[in-house]
């Protein structure tokens, strides 16, 4: 009998841990900003569907990055574990540091069982309070670990870059139109070539998520999603859009496997194209016939070619 191949468990979980974390640099950074009346979410996404930053019940929100499908799976079962607590008990009851235990459980139970792979996802759960010293940031990695952040926090992409360069400009108590110039400058901070410094680009209106938390809100649910003119307004002038690398300036790469299906970073392989895999051209419609005119006559099967049929020899 073949004995079966052994990796210490040291070395597997280190390579589940790799594993998680390549996945998780591939997304774009979420940041979350405290400010005075609340807590601010930015990401960058161009897709308008596919959301990174969600509400999860009256004061507490989610945002992630990574696999979408998974951290999706995860919000949505946030929200139906605070609806039951806030339904069987009461509405202060749904705490966010209940949710982030439960998602803490969660992801280290996946991540250290070895029947499926780890999820490749990094959440946000806030909760704001009716003070500035009530709000609390908690970040959950891959391995189920919970940190409690205070100020700013961020995950995913370019971390250290954008991390610093919020050390370096936040301020305590600042507005709403502060917080949000900062983090989205700080989104736009891309290191240089061989790390030697960074350069600032302008990220367009258009490929922008913000919400809020805002404390200062009279209804029972404090999220609210800052769109269209009420951000450019915050956003104020920021000079012309940094536009991307014409094609011709950028070499032709094969693509990688597991690079980014989707605006949202969903790591889940690439879409097959729409085309003829012998030739390589594209499919053609059928003609549409003219209105009013009968529909053209469908072209009767081909029988396959039979002797001909006499009479049976006697």
């Amino acid at each position: 009998m073949s004995m079966p191949f052994y990796v210490s468990p040291e070395q597997l979980m280190k390579d589940r841990a790799d594993f998680a974390r390549k996945g998780i640099a591939r997304g774009r950074s979420v940041v979350a900003v405290q400010y005075a009346d609340g807590i601010l979410f930015v990401s960058e996404n161009p897709s308008q569907a596919l959301h990174k930053v969600s509400e999860i019940y009256d004061r507490v929100a989610f945002a992630a990055v990574g696999r979408y499908n998974e951290f999706e799976n995860l919000r949505i079962a946030g929200v139906r574990l605070a609806d039951m607590r806030g339904y069987a008990y009461d509405r202060r009851d749904v705490t966010g540091r209940g949710l982030a235990n439960a998602y803490a459980q969660t992801l280290g139970t996946i991540f250290s069982s070895g029947g499926e792979k780890p999820y490749e996802v990094e959440i946000f759960v806030a909760e704001v309070g009716d003070l500035a010293e009530q709000d609390q940031i908690f970040r959950l990695t891959y391995d189920g670990q919970v940190a409690d952040e205070h100020r700013y926090a961020v995950m995913g992409g370019a971390t250290e870059v954008v991390a610093k360069h919020l050390s370096e400009h936040y301020v305590e108590g600042a507005s709403l139109e502060d917080a949000v110039r900062l983090a989205v400058s700080a989104l736009g901070q891309t290191p240089g070539e061989n790390g030697a410094g960074t350069t600032e680009r302008v990220i367009a209106t258009a490929h922008l998520e913000v919400a809020v938390l805002d404390r200062t809100r009279t209804q029972p649910r404090k999220f609210v999603r800052l769109v269209g003119q009420r951000l450019d307004a915050l956003l104020g002038e920021r000079g012309p859009v940094t536009p991307d690398p014409p094609a011709e300036a950028t070499p032709k790469q094969e693509p990688a496997p597991d690079s980014p299906a989707d605006p949202t970073d969903q790591v889940s392989g690439q879409v097959p194209p729409l085309e003829n895999p012998v030739t390589g051209e594209p499919p053609v419609a059928p003609p549409i016939a003219p209105s009013g005119a009968p529909p053209a006559p469908r072209p009767e099967p081909t029988d396959p070619v039979q002797p001909p049929t006499g009479p049976e020899p006697t």
